[in-house]
């Protein structure tokens, strides 16, 4: 599953968009340089996300919307058509 892929499911699971995800966790206090561990818990406890997926949000809060070349039309498991990740919504998303 393609990290966009992750995040979508994550939409259509919480309504929330990935957007909205980095703005509630800003306001907790998480952000760059934010370990992984608070975060995925957060997630878990207020959303049932589990660790993929929220492994997912994780670096779109810590790193934002740029993932590494190396997933881009990669053909992995984790393959991606852009180098960005588009965080306002499935249904808005240009790119598909």
């Amino acid at each position: 599953m393609s990290f966009q892929s992750y995040l979508d499911n994550i939409e259509q699971k919480t309504g929330l968009t990935p957007r909205q995800f980095v703005d509630l966790a800003t306001e907790r206090g998480f952000g760059p340089g934010t370990k992984a561990t608070p975060i995925v818990e957060w997630l878990a406890a207020d959303y049932g996300l589990g660790r993929g997926h929220a492994m997912a949000l994780v670096h779109v809060i810590t790193k934002g919307p740029q993932i590494s070349a190396k997933h881009v039309d990669s053909g992995t498991a984790h393959s991606d058509p852009s180098d960005t990740l588009w965080l306002d919504g499935a249904a808005t998303n240009p790119n598909g």
